[in-house]
């Protein structure tokens, strides 16, 4: 039945997905050009709605035994309201903070879904005690806008997040979660179906309605597949996102060295970068997907690494991340403090 219901999902994203972009056309959710845009031309966004019809498709045909299901359906459809909303209205940073806040609270209140504990590498365990609510509430919202901070270019934040699905559905297969693991394949199909329209160049955007959704999705199908476990399998989530975690947190770091709003959009992301040196559109897209997939093919093999095996992988991860940081300018101009740091020490040494 499975392999029935990802079939139908993708087939049937690709027969909405049309639907929805003359809807999109109709209501008005249209994104039009900007300083800040690489497209010239109004485009309809929406296409999360797509995405996300096309997966409640492929779940009524799977009718997976879960008690999360619910809750995960209906904080779905709430991010879905807010998206739709943003995309025709472009409600206040505010308002789509409560939407996501208001899912979230489904998921960790109605649904039970929380992180409580993790077990620490050398013995021990860290209890989050009354902390695990908001802890959990954090990691939702933050991996949400992390995703939707990465749509910028035409198959992008798609690209990005069905990579990341992929690899979380490998990772539940190894740790035998067959609910985690069909759930992702399923949003994987769905939207894969959407990228035959929204890889370069667009004919839609998948819009707020589906960057929020895809990010929301994500985050808490990690949480299924990860949560009450080791400190170091606890790293495997934040690896396998590592793209949209990372181009965050420098825009955070970017923005407070520039004294600007950690809110504040600006034209420094990692796809913008990458344009900036040189590349295309399409090869900007390619080589992030390449990113992302290294980061997923990581996150496998740190799964089954001991733990100074695992260690010694996040450190190269980290010091090679920084490194590609700072010779891009992710984090700012002037930001290079690795870069500093080798040629003193190499001048030292002459």
């Amino acid at each position: 039945m499975i392999y029935v219901s990802l079939i139908v999902a993708l087939f049937a994203s690709i027969l909405l997905t049309p639907l929805v972009k003359r809807l999109a056309f109709r209501i008005g959710a249209v994104d039009a050009p900007n300083y800040r845009k690489v497209h010239s031309r109004i485009m309809p966004r929406l296409g999360g709605l797509a995405i996300f019809l096309s997966f409640l498709i492929g779940l009524l045909i799977l009718r997976p035994d879960s008690q999360y299901i619910v809750a995960i359906v209906i904080g779905a459809t709430l991010i879905i309201i807010t998206g739709v909303l943003d995309d025709m209205y472009e409600i206040s940073a505010k308002a789509k903070m409560l939407g996501q806040l208001a899912a979230a609270g489904i998921i960790v209140f109605y649904g039970g879904i929380q992180i409580e504990f993790i077990t620490l590498p050398f013995g021990g365990e860290l209890e989050f005690g009354f902390l695990s609510i908001p802890v959990t509430i954090l990691w939702i919202i933050g991996i949400t806008n992390a995703i939707n901070l990465i749509d910028g270019l035409d198959g992008l934040a798609a690209g990005v997040s069905t990579i990341a699905l992929i690899t979380l559905s490998v990772m539940a297969f190894i740790m035998a979660d067959f609910f985690v693991l069909a759930v992702a394949a399923l949003l994987a199909c769905s939207t894969i179906g959407f990228l035959f329209y929204n890889f370069h160049p667009a004919k839609i955007f998948m819009g707020d309605t589906g960057a929020l959704f895809l990010g929301f999705m994500i985050a808490v199908l990690s949480l299924l597949g990860f949560k009450n476990i080791t400190m170091v399998s606890f790293i495997i989530p934040v690896i396998m996102l590592g793209v949209p975690i990372s181009d965050t947190f420098f825009a955070i770091v970017r923005r407070v060295r520039n004294k600007q709003k950690w809110s504040d959009p600006d034209k420094s992301h990692l796809h913008h970068r990458l344009i900036d040196i040189g590349f295309s559109h399409r090869q900007t897209v390619l080589i992030i997907y390449g990113i992302a997939a290294m980061f997923g093919l990581f996150a496998i093999i740190f799964s089954m690494a001991k733990i100074w095996g695992a260690i010694l992988l996040v450190t190269v991860i980290l010091i090679a991340l920084e490194l590609f940081v700072e010779i891009i300018g992710l984090a700012g101009k002037n930001y290079r403090p690795l870069i500093k740091l080798a040629r003193i020490f190499s001048k030292t040494i002459n």
